[in-house]
């Protein structure tokens, strides 16, 4: 029987896809991260929302020589299928969200360890004359107007000054010099609050960015309120979908702690009432891509966080993603999942059989939900669960509701139940002047009269279940089960 490496941080994830066929590849040509990295990845495994020509569930990939750089590599699409992260999670793709979900309800604390962090194997002080961000880390751009070189995957680590509460999550960082990195916060963020909080008694709050890190962590990392409400440390749930802490260091320069396996570790601390244009370096006027499959604006004064030191483990691994891409799709959307199964689970038990936080709408704007009728009084059960997604995760939509014999991950199954089960006048909900995420272009004024202010949104519910009185004049033509292994062995 085959060794199975068990996945602990970056290096045992990447060990177990070179087990898995096709699940990796990678090369020694040497690549340049402006702009070509991502380029490339975009024809070998991007998919999502990326332009076309891109590939849905195409491996991950390793590039070992980086222009300009020495002894570091860079991996991307790590979870950029879904089929991965089940492999890295230890169970099957489709159940993925409700595994999250017993996980959040089952979480176990993070630790310190108190032995020697192998992401402290090396040193970078920012007093040191030579050190800079922009030679010492190969952090790419996505495309040429990108408004600089982006770390895509930092988790980033910071602790409420009031309440020493902690939280991770991955936000977006732009290198501005050598020593200095802006970043955009959603509204909403709980870094975000923490750093409120700190520029209120004037205090730079010190935050921790571990990039390079067992996929477990980046994926419970992106879940959000209320499922994992202020003061839920995200690290926890990571800790139970492996069963046991997630190990911690203390960092070197700054009161707070990282991730001790990460392969590289940024120290810093967000400044006080110091604002940056994100663009200020190229004037493009543009961020970076984004999950919808668009450019974002720069913004013109994001907070500065001040580079106090960089560690990480010898001849380390960078990581990085392409926005629009399906790892964004795995990351946020499962979490999205798990949160939307755990509201409605509660408040109608056995009813919502499944969720799927769709690729077309970045793991965030569309999700397609299975919902089962048993009796007459569960039609209009399926409306409310669809109301209750909205509250699971505020940013959602629009839901599209199909019957349980719809699959819900084969696109062509969602959209024949929506030609065959769904008639515009009548299963079509509205909800407009809501919130939901700011960073889908369509949700301005100049769009739509019912938007007036940028980031509100109508949603919508497309309800393409069968009327429950109508059920057996919508059954599927039912074919013989055979074993089709009788006539081709090798037969998946």
């Amino acid at each position: 029987m085959k060794n199975t490496p068990t996945v602990r941080d970056l290096r045992s994830a990447l060990a177990l896809l070179k087990t898995l066929p096709g699940e990796y590849v990678e090369t020694d040509t040497e690549v340049d991260p402006h702009a070509e990295l991502s380029g490339v990845y975009r024809y070998v495994g991007a998919g999502g929302t990326c332009q076309r020509p891109t590939r849905k569930n195409g491996p991950a990939m390793v590039f070992n020589k980086i222009k300009g750089f020495d002894d570091i590599s860079v991996a991307i699409g790590i979870n950029g299928s879904r089929k991965r992260v089940s492999h890295f999670l230890n169970c099957p793709p489709e159940k993925l969200g409700h595994l999250l979900k017993d996980s959040v309800q089952s979480p176990i604390p993070p630790v310190l360890t108190t032995g020697k962090a192998v992401a402290q194997e090396v040193v970078h002080l920012a007093t040191d004359a030579d050190f800079d961000l922009r030679t010492l880390l190969p952090a790419p751009t996505n495309t040429e107007e990108d408004a600089g070189p982006y770390i895509t995957m930092g988790l980033c680590y910071a602790s409420d000054p009031l309440t020493h509460e902690s939280d991770i999550t991955i936000h977006r960082l732009c290198v501005q010099s050598r020593d200095e990195l802006s970043m955009w916060l959603t509204p909403g963020r709980h870094i975000d609050a923490f750093r409120m909080k700190a520029e209120e008694l004037g205090q730079p709050l010190p935050i921790s960015i571990s990039i390079g890190v067992d996929p477990a962590i980046e994926i419970a990392a992106c879940f959000e309120p209320p499922t994992t409400p202020l003061g839920f440390d995200e690290l926890s749930i990571a800790g139970s979908l492996r069963g046991q802490a997630v190990e911690m260091v203390n960092c070197l320069t700054i009161n707070e702690k990282a991730i001790a396996h990460a392969e590289i570790i940024i120290e810093g601390e967000l400044l006080p009432n110091v604002r940056v244009r994100e663009d200020q370096n190229t004037d493009t006027g543009r961020a970076m891509p984004e999950f919808p499959g668009y450019t974002g604006e720069s913004k013109d004064a994001l907070p500065v966080i001040k580079v106090k030191a960089v560690t990480h483990r010898h001849q380390p691994i960078w990581r990085t993603t392409v926005g629009p891409g399906e790892e964004h799709v795995n990351m946020a959307g499962i979490p999205t999942e798990a949160s939307i199964l755990d509201m409605v689970g509660r408040a109608m038990p056995g009813k919502l059989l499944n969720v799927f936080a769709h690729s077309a709408g970045g793991g965030k704007l569309l999700a397609v939900m299975q919902f089962k009728k048993f009796s007459p009084a569960d039609e209009g059960r399926q409306r409310q669960a669809a109301l209750l997604a909205f509250s699971a995760f505020p940013e959602l939509k629009h839901v599209i509701l199909v019957d349980e014999d719809v699959d819900i991950f084969d696109s062509d199954d969602v959209l024949w139940a929506m030609q065959t089960r769904y008639q515009g006048d009548i299963d079509t909900l509205t909800i407009p002047g809501v919130r939901c995420h700011p960073l889908d272009p369509s949700q301005v004024p100049e769009y739509s009269p019912s938007i007036l202010q940028q980031g509100m949104s109508c949603k919508t519910i497309f309800d393409c279940t069968v009327p429950f009185h109508l059920k057996h004049h919508f059954e599927r033509s039912k074919f013989k089960e055979v074993d089709v292994k009788r006539f081709l062995p090798d037969f998946e």
